[in-house]
């Protein structure tokens, strides 16, 4: 094809204009935004709870609790900055649907910030994903197309936006651009904000887990743009790829199954997750998550899911070895969701036995540190 020149006939100049302005859209777009803009407005701050500790080891652990957003976890922040990505971006267009790869969370989030705006939902799930969040994104208005492979989420994702010509949200890609790292009431900035009354307002540790990264990429971001002496722990689960990805700088490893920890932990090393970013990361066993819940529960009487034990235990972990070497100080992690989205998994005996998890000895280690300071030996 030929590309058409303008051309000049004598004082005339011909310019080539193409306007596609849409006022209808304009309108559907500014009254989307404001939607998404009021839900903020209308959202509290979530809570930093204390995990309680023997007073005399001068450390304070505290767990900011991401489950009492309006749509019960941590995923509503990047769900409410996805859609205004996606919207400002021209992406997310009047009447056709948001597509989403999700093991579940993310995808409750988005059907409820979808049915906010007046757009379908669909969300590209594991076959195994819990039964309460498939209720959860129906009851929003979603509906769930599952797959047996999770290594099959993307591209199932991708097929169903251009078969219907949806929008592929891809968190997976997009979790790290669309948080605005520098502030804006992201998670870093409350984490700080709500800490300056505290004798440790400056936290030595902040753990995260990575589902998409781009929780981590946030915190990480905000810790170095700020200037301050915080580092930044990513606790991984099993059956997951970050840990290794990052430990040998292979971008490109992949593992043959999904995670068990919903949420956290994917199969390959996903566009969104900054390794350059975090300081440490831990490869959490699956039994000691579940151990770390059961024990949240006892000390605070919170149930939480399964990713806010991978966080906890490592979290614990690094209470041991500052109480090990005599450093006082505050160490924060997160409660990712509300535990009664798994009550058929990690609070399950059943489904642990299924799955071949003995806790047992995890949940003796948790005893011992929180009875003598000492994190039991290998």
């Amino acid at each position: 094809m030929s590309i058409p020149h303008p051309t000049t006939t004598g004082e005339s100049v011909n310019t080539l204009d193409a306007d596609h302005s849409d006022a209808e859209y304009r309108a559907w777009l500014k009254e989307a935004v404001r939607r998404v803009q009021a839900d903020a407005q209308r959202s509290a701050d979530t809570h930093l709870l204390s995990f309680p500790l023997p007073e005399h080891w001068g450390i304070d652990l505290y767990l900011k609790d991401e489950s009492t957003h309006p749509t019960g976890s941590l995923k509503h922040r990047l769900a409410r900055s996805l859609f205004l990505y996606g919207l400002c971006n021209g992406w997310i267009r009047p009447g056709r649907p948001v597509i989403e790869a999700s093991s579940g969370s993310t995808a409750v989030s988005e059907a409820y910030f979808a049915g906010l705006i007046g757009v379908p939902f669909i969300a590209v799930m594991p076959r195994t994903t819990s039964a309460e969040k498939c209720r959860l994104i129906e009851f929003h208005g979603g509906r769930c197309h599952f797959v047996d492979d999770p290594r099959t989420m993307y591209e199932a994702s991708a097929a169903l936006a251009a078969a219907t010509g949806g929008h592929y949200m891809d968190q997976f890609t997009y979790a790290e651009r669309a948080t605005d790292w520098r502030g804006n009431n992201n998670i870093a900035e409350s984490i700080f904000r709500q800490l300056e009354l505290e004798r440790f307002p400056e936290p030595t540790w902040i753990v995260a887990t990575a589902g998409t990264g781009g929780t981590s990429a946030t915190i990480a971001r905000y810790v170095h743009y700020m200037q301050y002496d915080t580092r930044v722990c990513v606790a991984d689960p099993e059956n997951s790829c970050f840990f290794e990805g990052w430990t040998t700088g292979d971008p490109d490893v992949t593992c043959d199954r999904g995670s068990r920890i919903e949420g956290i932990g994917r199969p390959r090393m996903e566009p969104s997750f900054v390794p350059g970013a975090i300081d440490r990361m831990m490869k959490v066993p699956d039994a000691a998550s579940v151990a770390a819940v059961r024990a949240l529960e006892a000390a605070i009487g919170r149930k939480a899911g399964g990713s806010t034990g991978t966080g906890l235990w490592s979290a614990l972990k690094i209470v041991a070895e500052m109480v090990a070497e005599g450093r006082r100080g505050s160490v924060v992690t997160l409660l990712c969701d509300p535990g009664d989205r798994y009550l058929d998994k990690y609070y399950s005996d059943a489904w642990l036995a299924e799955q071949g998890l003995d806790i047992g000895r995890y949940e003796a280690a948790i005893e011992s540190l929180l009875r003598t300071g000492m994190w039991p030996a290998p």
